[in-house]
């Protein structure tokens, strides 16, 4: 008979521990170290600790493929971005949520498969890979309202944590911070430093988040008995050739403005470069506020006022809901609204 040292399989030893070998060295069954590895309670603690010993022992390493296989699990999840790639790689947002769900995965074991898919043909190629069951479970960050993309994950009963809500009602699991009141403390705030006429650059306003900082820039106004001219607001896409755009718009309308809440860092970036051209000095003559605290604020001429909204921690708390979503039954499963806090870090623009 063909030796069947270290692999089980005869004729293809390679000196790895077999769980064949664990059962005997612990003196119990190959079913049993199948539990005690899979982490199953019909278990004792005394058997539970000789297996325990035994795989420490042997050095014995569990073959993830064949217990995903039997768990009929992938051990991947799908980070599905639904924008382009410049857009992708000009926002920091989008990295750092990246650096913090890979953080949450680390030690999981878990696979981190990142996807841009706009609008197109990338859409139909996610839908088939999905559909394929290649992952466990799919973050989804950046959504726009009339997005079909997460009722269609919905659809396939793939776990979905959203990162952003498409609104109040959001059905799916969920990781935001607050925009509203990280809005509202930055205008609150300019309006404190004596600034009376406070424009604001949004968002695109079929995403929630940029509604939210609206929302709160609107809030702080009235609250503080500001003007609230509608002239006041000009809409862009986030970008900072939209922020350039929106600023001299609202200086076209507005031209005694002295304050400006733009809903990013990269979008105050834009509105800076445009001030600057028009001869309006920061924070002397136009105050200025962006939103994300990123590397664009603290690299900024004058260094950038921002809300720091914790998207590393974001990133973190999508990758645990969604491990806990695919390691509950369907209906078990549980759909959190999770709002992380914001803060303001002044600095020299404002």
């Amino acid at each position: 008979m063909a030796a069947t040292n270290g692999t089980g399989h005869a004729g293809r030893a390679t000196g790895r521990p077999t769980l064949e070998q664990v059962a005997a060295h612990a003196g119990v069954g190959r079913g049993t170290v199948s539990r005690v590895i899979n982490g199953s309670p019909r278990v004792s603690e005394e058997t539970r600790t000789l297996v325990e010993a035994a795989i420490a022992e042997l050095g014995y390493v569990p073959n993830r493929a064949a217990r995903a296989l039997a768990a009929n699990r992938t051990d991947a999840v799908a980070l599905v971005v639904p924008e382009s790639q410049d857009r992708f790689f000009a926002e920091p947002y989008f990295s750092d949520i990246v650096r913090g769900v890979g953080a949450g995965l680390a030690g999981t074991g878990m696979q981190l498969l990142l996807t841009l898919a706009p609008q197109g043909g990338e859409r139909a190629t996610l839908a088939q890979y999905l559909a394929a069951d290649r992952v466990d479970g799919v973050l989804l960050v950046s959504v726009h309202a009339g997005d079909p993309l997460p009722d269609q994950l919905a659809a396939l009963s793939v776990p979905v944590v959203i990162s952003g809500r498409r609104s109040a009602d959001e059905p799916l699991a969920a990781v935001d911070s607050d925009n509203f009141e990280g809005a509202r403390e930055a205008v609150a705030h300019l309006a404190a430093r004596g600034r009376r006429t406070i424009a604001t650059i949004t968002g695109p306003l079929d995403v929630y988040g940029a509604q939210r900082r609206l929302d709160g820039y609107r809030s702080a106004v009235a609250g503080a008995g500001l003007d609230a001219d509608p002239r006041l607001t000009a809409a862009a896409d986030f970008s900072e050739e939209g922020g350039r755009r929106a600023m001299r718009a609202l200086l076209d309308d507005r031209p005694d403005l002295d304050a400006v809440f733009a809903a990013s860092d990269v979008m105050a970036a834009g509105a800076r470069a445009t001030l600057r051209e028009a001869g309006r000095r920061v924070p002397r003559d136009v105050a200025l506020v962006g939103f994300d605290d990123s590397a664009v604020a603290r690299h900024m001429d004058p260094a950038l006022t921002s809300v720091r909204q914790p998207i590393e921690e974001m990133g973190r708390t999508m990758a645990r809901v969604l491990l806990e979503e695919i390691a509950s039954p369907p209906a078990a499963a549980r759909r959190p609204q999770i709002v992380l806090p914001t803060r303001l870090v002044v600095r020299d623009s404002s």
